[in-house]
């Protein structure tokens, strides 16, 4: 990597009272200032997998991209079951494109009540069980970064029978060109039986941003023995390059942790050399070190051309989120790397 993540602020980032806080995407907005677009959710229900029944993306601001943020509203709330994306909003990566903010998103719904969080019973209750099988990927636009918002009545990118992503989309990372085409990397599951098998990475492309999406290859952009999730992706002189969440450890050394890869035409990748992209041990701005549980969706700033804040969604817990009693969004500074 040609960057290095230096001692991040305590007091910085994005955290809500009440809420567990996660996918944090950050844009300029015309005013001047740094807009966070996050998921979050209530505590009264189980971080895993409260967000797949009850998230919604909300918009928070700060004078720094460092933060701390402040909430200012809920962007994509609630709207009905019989909305594709109408009882869960999550995953955003907010983007603007000339006068346009763009907002990929993961939507869900399910026909059944609202979650009682003293019966809720987590993964096997059926509201997470339609939830889970009814992630899409979407997009929301407006003129403004204070909205108003227009929503699409069907998603970007569903699933296809028979294919890697038969059962379903989510976690969009968008590379949007200058003439308004994207390169969409995604996440994916198939069906395996009546179950859903690992997760996995795939590429589309469309000619504008409005769509249509088209899924490039039969199969993942990455071998199965690669478990990712999370890509944030970019284009860069010589391609594109890519940054994803290393589920086992097995690629970049460490549980959790950052791999990052290059492709030439967002289609054939490659391991950097160098793969380890960023890791869960962080330094504080106090000189305290700490392993975070989490430190996932990464989310780059660039500005004038070059990254200088890594964002990432983080916990206090040791074994990842399932022991967390907080989650948030932070934001972690970058220098150049003179190697």
């Amino acid at each position: 990597m040609k960057w290095n993540m230096l001692p991040a602020p305590k007091d910085g980032g994005f955290r809500m009272e009440g809420y567990w806080v996660w996918c944090g995407s950050v844009v300029k907005g015309e005013d001047g200032k740094y807009h966070m677009f996050a998921s979050r959710w209530p505590k009264t229900l189980p971080m895993h997998p409260g967000w797949l029944v009850a998230s919604e993306i909300v918009r928070a601001v700060s004078d720094t991209p460092e933060g701390p943020y402040e909430f200012q509203e809920i962007v994509l709330p609630a709207r009905g079951a019989e909305y594709w994306d109408g009882r869960s909003t999550h995953n955003p990566h907010i983007v603007k494109h000339k006068d346009t903010y763009l907002l990929f998103y993961m939507g869900s719904t399910h026909p059944l009540a609202e979650p009682n969080p003293d019966t809720f019973e987590g993964l096997q209750d059926p509201k997470t069980i339609v939830a889970r099988a009814n992630k899409r990927i979407g997009l929301a636009t407006a003129p403004s970064v204070f909205g108003p918002w227009t929503r699409r009545d069907a998603p970007i990118l569903s699933t296809r029978p028979g294919k890697f992503d038969s059962f379903l989309t989510s976690n969009p990372a968008p590379s949007v060109s200058e003439d308004g085409s994207v390169l969409l990397i995604y996440k994916a599951r198939k069906y395996e039986g009546h179950e859903h098998g690992k997760m996995t990475i795939g590429a589309a492309r469309a000619d504008h941003y409005e769509g249509p999406y088209r899924v490039m290859q039969e199969g993942p952009i990455f071998s199965s023995e690669y478990h990712l999730e999370d890509p944030f992706v970019w284009k860069s002189s010589d391609g594109y390059e890519l940054i994803a969440k290393d589920m086992d450890g097995n690629i970049c050394g460490e549980k959790y942790g950052g791999i990052h890869a290059r492709s030439i035409d967002g289609l054939r990748w490659e391991l950097s050399d160098t793969p380890h992209a960023y890791s869960r041990s962080i330094v504080w701005d106090d000189g305290t070190r700490t392993m975070l549980g989490n430190l996932e969706r990464p989310f780059l700033l660039f500005e004038d051309g070059r990254p200088t804040h890594l964002f990432g969604a983080v916990s206090d817990g040791v074994k990842g989120f399932s022991d967390a009693k907080n989650t948030w969004n932070m934001a972690f500074p970058l220098e150049e790397n003179p190697r």
